[in-house]
């Protein structure tokens, strides 16, 4: 005698059970299988204990992505919105320096680019407000992060 696991009726009884809002575990214990073969017959008939057969996996509308600008292409833009001409060499402008700070008054967000010896007395650094992201200024972030230039043959 041939004795099948799921038959019409049990798989009725596996649907009463999740309707009813029963663990697997409640569930296998009232039909008389193992946790893990109602588990996989939830699985096999795309039923969910969380929500009803067919319906959708996501409750709300999927987010609105807004395009990421790396780290590497917003330097980019910083570095070239100071570029001139192609063929003309561009001589930095001297940058202000009015918020110069010592090492342990200097915050994160401040330029970190350091000026003057470190032996001397008068060692500072930067300190004004550094671009998002970077530890330099707009001015020092142009000096540290150059673009090479080609090389003629």
């Amino acid at each position: 005698m041939s004795m099948e696991t799921w038959t019409a009726e049990r798989i009725e009884q596996l649907r009463h059970c999740i309707a009813a809002g029963l663990t697997c575990s409640q569930t296998a214990a009232e039909i008389g299988v193992s946790r893990n073969a109602v588990i996989g017959k939830i699985h096999r008939l795309g039923l969910s204990p969380a929500r009803p057969a067919g319906a959708s996996a996501r409750s709300c509308p999927p987010r609105a992505r807004h395009p990421r600008i790396s780290p590497h292409s917003r330097l980019l833009r910083l570095i070239q919105s100071d570029a001139r001409g192609a063929g003309e060499v561009s001589v930095p402008e001297p940058i202000d320096t009015a918020q110069r700070c010592s090492l342990l008054e200097i915050a994160h967000d401040k330029c970190h680019w350091p000026i003057g010896d470190p032996h001397a007395a008068d060692f500072a650094f930067c300190g004004n407000a550094a671009v998002t992201g970077f530890s330099y200024c707009a001015g020092h972030a142009r000096m540290a992060y150059r673009v090479p230039t080609r090389r003629r043959a």
